[in-house]
């Protein structure tokens, strides 16, 4: 994000491979890989922020890669899946579920549309994750400016239009029509179970039972 950033919860001291000579965290995937980022400090960085939610209260059920960029590297990813091990957690996309596609690069006025016809595709033998960006089209959320090269332009109408998209009467219906369930990660592993987790990258091998 433009003139957004933020550091490290580990301290910039902890983990200068992370970092800029600001202290902040790089702002790209690509200026990051190229200060050949430290394992042994993603490791720390990684625990200091599983530490910092659960020591605020929050009930934390799975870990979530985001971008990529913390599994982008089969170091990296070891270093994610022990994490998940050591703190009984689960991690998204390793339970079978696919990505389909979102609204996300879809134009406000249409998401509502892309998001009717994303549900009318859904699988119904399988397990669908659909990843939303939504909020509130304020100054302040209008004033944010992505810097990624695919970031929709007028990014809180953008997100905005994805809120009420999911709001809509439309939607409630679609879901109902197809007997679409919606469920949390907290239900789906319930249902499948943390010792059934699979890599992505790898299916049919517990990452447990390595």
């Amino acid at each position: 994000w433009k003139n957004y950033r933020w550091g490290p919860v580990a301290g910039k001291d902890a983990v200068p491979s992370l970092v800029d000579e600001n202290g902040f965290f790089f702002p790209s995937r690509g200026t990051l890989f190229a200060n050949n980022p430290n394992t042994a400090e993603i490791e720390k960085e990684l625990r200091a922020q599983i530490e910092r939610a659960l020591k605020s209260g929050l009930k934390i059920e799975y870990i979530d890669y985001h971008m990529g960029t913390a599994v982008d590297k089969p170091e990296y990813r070891a270093i994610v899946e022990n994490l998940a091990g050591e703190y009984n957690l689960g991690i998204s996309r390793y339970f079978g579920e696919i990505d389909v596609n979102s609204m996300y690069f879809a134009s406000p006025e249409k998401k509502i549309d892309t998001l009717i016809n994303t549900v009318n595709k859904l699988n119904d033998s399988i397990y669908s994750l659909l990843v939303c960006h939504i909020g509130k089209d304020t100054p302040e959320l209008a004033a944010m400016v992505d810097l990624n090269i695919i970031g929709p332009n007028e990014m809180s109408k953008n997100r905005n239009a994805e809120l009420e998209a999911l709001k809509s009467k439309e939607f409630s219906e679609t879901l109902k029509k197809n007997n679409v369930e919606l469920i949390t990660y907290s239900d789906l592993i319930k249902k499948i179970g943390l010792e059934n987790m699979e890599s992505p990258l790898n299916p049919g091998i517990k990452i447990y039972g390595k």
